[in-house]
């Protein structure tokens, strides 16, 4: 039924006419995104949001390598002092100038933010104080030597001092307080919805080409590429697996992508020495003691999935199978270290070290519209399990519930993914298997609270090493005790591939953010 509803589009779609006579752009993204207060909630669909209004110091270019943006220059002066020269003549959109006090205003407001699902305090929490030299010079102390700054200032949105004294998320997401000094202007926002955009015609860096966009969140695979080939949209990121082969032979439709930077791994909860909520026996009851504190059945749960199979039949190609935090090229990828074969008969054998001969039973949970194909992909994985003797019941809802539920360490295995769009291993050490501590900015995305002390003292290490060679080899080792533990079970590492009608270009990004700026008429 879906095929004959996408054949059926396609054989009512209008000529698209030409791309760059048009003004506007229609933008359909499968993500919701959940605050425009650019600080509140660290998710890679809010960033790309944030992206059109604000600006940061630094920034990360299509190959996630880190590039000026509001700050035309930075050094260490000293082994914990990092200078920046800030860019002159940026007016936020309000016509107030961009100074340094706003930078120090912004770094102290981060880690405030009230109720933060994943906050962006980890990015400024290696910042002891901020030294306001001039209007444009800036300095950050920080305790001992950092090598990330300028990495993790390119995610964080530099705010007006004057204009964002007080502000709430509230006020963001109302509109009121969304402004910065990014390309574009907010005109609306309807919550999970739509936002509208202006082109920013006073932006100090390249014009976008488009003077107003729609950016539209359907989250539904079939009702995106509908939009798409009915000429109701121009452009639609995560095209579903099972679209790529029709929309790359029709000559209408153009295809962007590139191996990206997510990986989608299982968490499991670390935090419950008693009995976790979804780990039952064959009573129906939670089992006394958790068996996901036990690392031989964690391994046994990674040994039992065939990661080739899930990129092979779920994923129709757009993945690639992974043991590891970051794809082979990124910064601190472990050499070598590739999925291998399932082995389900070693899984059951470690389950019954473990004192689990006949298995148990456990609810695996995801969302089922935040990454691709993420609902058949816990069913795969719970048929994976099943087979090993844990009888896996497979929950999926919308992201908004899940990650509320995630979040308050409600559940005892689920899928969820991150995106390191540094390309370093430090980003997803520090978020994803740090010991959760807010005070650091540790473990900000830890859902788990999987914790260990050996791991910590590495990746920690890493973090004041400004030799990047010595700093690699400390991350590899930081990564290798996590994985040889199990704190979480990677699955694969998405290919970003994005849909847009003929006559436009778009420059695909690793880190996959969807960004109207990215997008313009092909050169004639």
């Amino acid at each position: 039924m879906r095929k004959l509803a996408l054949a059926a589009v396609a054989a009512a779609l209008p000529a698209f006419g030409d791309a760059a006579v048009a003004q506007t752009l229609n933008v359909a993204v499968g993500a919701p995104v959940t605050s425009l207060d650019p600080h509140y909630h660290a998710l890679s669909p809010n960033y790309a949001a944030a992206e059109h209004i604000f600006d940061s110091l630094t920034a990360f270019d299509a190959n996630a390598r880190v590039v000026a943006r509001l700050a035309e220059s930075w050094r260490p002066v000293e082994e914990s002092v990092w200078e920046f020269r800030l860019r002159p003549n940026v007016r936020f959109h309000n016509g107030n100038a961009f100074t340094a006090e706003d930078v120090a205003f912004t770094i102290a407001r981060v880690p405030t933010v009230p109720n933060s699902p994943s906050s962006y305090g980890i990015y400024t929490r290696a910042i002891q104080r901020v030294e306001v030299v001039d209007p444009l010079t800036v300095r950050f102390h920080t305790n001992g030597p950092y090598p990330l700054l300028p990495v993790d200032l390119a995610q964080v949105e530099m705010l007006d001092s004057e204009h964002h004294a007080n502000a709430t998320t509230e006020e963001f997401n109302s509109t009121r307080l969304a402004m910065g000094t990014g390309p574009f202007r907010i005109l609306s926002h309807r919550n999970g919805e739509r936002i509208e955009y202006a082109r920013n015609d006073a932006y100090f860096g390249d014009r976008p080409h488009w003077a107003r966009v729609n950016y539209r969140m359907i989250t539904n695979d079939a009702a995106r590429t509908a939009a798409l080939l009915s000429g109701d949209v121009d452009f639609i990121d995560q095209v579903p697996t099972s679209d790529i082969a029709k929309l790359r032979a029709d000559g209408r439709v153009a295809l962007s992508e590139i191996d990206g930077l997510r990986l989608i791994y299982l968490a499991l909860d670390h935090s419950r020495d008693g009995a976790t909520p979804f780990a039952l026996g064959e009573d129906g009851r939670p089992l006394p003691r958790n068996p996901l504190r036990d690392v031989r059945v964690r391994r046994a749960l990674s040994m039992a999935i065939d990661r080739q199979a899930i990129t092979d039949r779920v994923m129709e190609g757009a993945s690639t199978p992974s043991m590891q935090l970051l794809p082979p090229t990124g910064f601190g990828a472990i050499p070598g270290l590739v999925a291998g074969r399932p082995d389900p008969d070693g899984a059951r054998r470690l389950l019954t070290e473990a004192g689990y001969p006949n298995g148990f039973r456990l609810t695996l949970h995801g969302p089922n519209d935040r990454y691709m194909n993420d609902a058949r992909i816990i069913q795969a994985v719970g048929q994976m399990w099943t087979r090993i003797g844990v009888r896996t019941q497979v929950e999926g809802q919308p992201w908004a519930a899940f990650v509320a539920r995630a979040g308050r360490q409600e559940l005892s295995a689920f899928l969820v993914g991150w995106g390191t769009s540094s390309g370093e291993a430090s980003n997803p050490l520090r978020s994803l298997l740090a010991t959760a501590n807010p005070g650091r900015g540790f473990g900000g995305s830890n859902r788990g609270r999987y914790s260990n002390p050996e791991m910590d003292a590495r990746m920690e290490e890493a973090l004041r090493t400004l030799d990047d060679g010595r700093r690699e080899a400390l991350l590899r080792e930081a990564t290798q005790i996590a994985m040889d533990d199990v704190g979480i079970i990677p699955i694969h590492t998405q290919k970003n591939i994005w849909g847009m009608r003929r006559g436009l270009v778009h420059d695909a990004r690793a880190d996959e953010l969807t960004r109207a700026q990215d997008v313009r008429p092909a050169a004639r």
